[in-house]
């Protein structure tokens, strides 16, 4: 399954208590501030009800653990 890098891009201020807490449910709180989740229809529905405030991108998911 891939995840979604979703960052936001736009304040939530002025903003609906709805949406500024759909953001929180994100992860998100503060421009610029990106998070990584999985691609599931739940996250998929919170990012349908705020997408004048976030981005989303496909993420791989093939970093680097970092193990040798």
């Amino acid at each position: 399954m891939s995840d979604l890098r979703i960052t936001q891009v736009r304040s939530a201020i002025g903003s609906k208590p709805k949406q500024r807490g759909t953001l929180r449910a994100l992860g998100l709180g503060r421009i610029g501030k990106s998070n990584v989740l999985p691609d599931k229809p739940d996250v998929r529905g919170m990012i349908a009800r705020v997408p004048h405030l976030v981005t989303v991108t496909e993420d791989s998911g093939t970093e680097d653990s970092g193990e040798a």
